[in-house]
Order: structure tokens, then C-alpha cells, then sequence
């Protein structure tokens, strides 16, 4: 590879905003990275739950620090644009042990971070970004701390001050050390534009079904766009059509729109063999 991480981490930084959200095809090991950034991509952000089913385990803590960073740097390794990894909760008991985690994913070659606050209370993952924030600083790297608020997600609180809780969260996350926020669960356009209006830093949210598409979040204030487990789930979709067609019908048509063998054999083999 010839690129570096302060290099990328600077252009990285550079693609949020609202001007042109980036959008992220959330990726989860070396061949569906390589297929969204074949496709065009200016970066590639993993997803903890697509890492979670692609190694054989559920999302929500049941991966391993190890198995998960090992992810990290191969698609790291593989590509040629920004990594920023899913660490959901940050894969540790408590901000010391995210700390190792934050270390663990600079030595991985990625340049970004999302951690999620849950259902665990605000101060908790106020605690764990500003330990991801000081492991960088240690590790002198530059690393794009993204802070997901799940409030919406999880449906957490009373509905009617769910967007002011929100915004309390951003407000506290931003202030140990986070550089976004992603509010995930959210696709109402007034709501959006009130988060992407009193957060100070750039507003990240997943798109999906019935969402604005990219452009029109960006006209709200939104600066990047994930479709988190999404590709993935997809992916797994499109598995379980084809088995089924195979299984009830003996017909193979729904594999028609599949890669080639060939191109996707390629994207693994390297620039040198392409």
C-alpha cells in the first residue's frame, strides 16, 4: 500500500459534509470490501454485526477484541481508501480496556471509530470516547471518533423528549472528545434537520428502505450516510433466495444478477493481476 494513515485519516475527515455526505456501504471482510470500493466508494466502514455473522457469532458483544481486530486489518490492508471500524461498545469491560481496543485498531490500519452508548448510561460512553480519544493521542494518530447515540434505535426513553435526550447525549459525547455523532433509527426529515442543526460536530445516520436518499439528507444537514448491516443483510438474503429457488424448484434464476467468477476472483488477487 502506499498510502499512510495520516494521510488517510486527513482525507477522511475531509468527506464529512453535508455538501457531499459521504456515503458508506458498510463493508464486514476482504471481498465485500473490495466490492464497495470497486464500486466507487471514498471510504469503507465496517459493521460489527456483519463481522459478528460472517465469523459465526450474533451482534451485541459476542465477538472478541482479537477476532474482531483481525478483521479490521485485513480489509485495512486489502483497500486502498479510509477504513473506520464498528467496535460496537469498543470490545471491553471499561474505558481502560477501550483504550486497548482504540490502540488495537490504529495498529490495524483504520483511521475511524464508531462506539455505541446502548442502553448503558451517557456518562458511561463519555468515559469510553474520552479513553479512545487519550489511546490516540498516545499512539500520536489521528482517529475520526464517531459516537452513536441509540436512543432512536432502541427506542430508549419517552418519545416526546426523545430528540432533546438525544441531543443532551451528543452535546456530552462531543464534549469528552467525539468528532460525530450517529443517530441511527432516525429517517423523519424535520428530526433530522433539528439534530444536524444543534449538534456541533458532522451528523452520521443510516439509510435504509423509505429514507431520503443521500442527496436529500444532505439539504437537512447530514454529513454521512451509513447503511450499516444492511449490504450484509442483503447479502444473506440473496443466499437464502438462491437456496430456496434451488431447493424447491431446481431452477437457478435468481443467481442471475450475481458477480462473475472471474471479477470477484480478481478484486482478490490484486492490482497486480487485474
Amino acid at each position: 500500500m502506499t498510502h499512510t494513515h495520516a494521510a488517510d485519516a486527513r482525507l477522511f475527515r475531509s468527506l464529512h459534509t453535508p455538501a457531499a455526505p459521504l456515503a458508506l456501504a458498510n463493508a464486514w471482510d476482504v471481498a465485500s470490501a473490495l466490492v464497495v470500493e470497486a464500486a466507487g466508494a471514498r471510504a469503507i466502514a465496517t459493521t460489527s454485526a456483519g463481522v459478528s455473522w460472517a465469523l459465526g457469532a450474533p451482534d451485541g458483544g459476542a465477538l472478541t477484541r482479537e477476532r474482531a481486530l483481525e478483521v479490521i486489518a485485513r480489509i485495512a490492508a486489502a483497500v486502498t481508501v479510509p477504513v473506520t471500524a464498528d467496535i460496537e461498545d469498543g470490545y471491553g469491560a471499561d474505558a481502560a480496556a477501550v483504550a486497548e481496543t482504540v490502540a488495537g485498531v490504529i495498529e490495524a490500519g483504520a483511521v475511524g471509530v464508531n462506539i455505541e452508548d446502548g442502553t448503558r448510561p451517557p456518562a458511561e460512553l463519555a468515559a469510553r470516547l474520552g479513553a479512545a480519544r487519550r489511546s490516540a493521542e498516545r499512539a500520536g494518530a489521528d482517529l475520526f471518533l464517531n459516537a452513536r447515540v441509540d436512543t432512536y434505535l432502541l427506542g430508549l426513553g419517552d418519545p416526546e423528549t426523545r430528540l432533546e435526550e438525544t441531543l443532551t447525549r451528543a452535546r456530552l459525547y462531543v464534549e469528552a472528545g467525539a468528532d460525530g455523532v450517529f443517530v441511527p433509527g432516525v429517517t423523519d426529515p424535520a428530526t433530522l434537520k433539528a439534530l444536524a442543526e444543534d449538534i456541533a460536530v458532522p451528523l452520521n445516520v443510516m439509510a435504509g428502505p423509505g429514507a431520503p436518499s443521500v442527496d436529500e439528507l444532505g439539504t437537512l444537514g447530514v454529513a454521512r450516510v451509513s447503511l450499516g448491516p444492511g449490504v450484509a443483510l442483503a447479502a444473506y438474503g440473496a443466499a437464502r433466495r438462491a437456496a430456496r429457488e434451488l431447493f424447491e424448484s431446481g431452477t437457478v434464476t435468481s443467481a442471475a444478477d450475481a458477480l462473475s467468477f472471474a471479477e470477484l476472483d480478481g478484486l482478490l488477487a490484486g492490482p497486480e493481476r487485474r
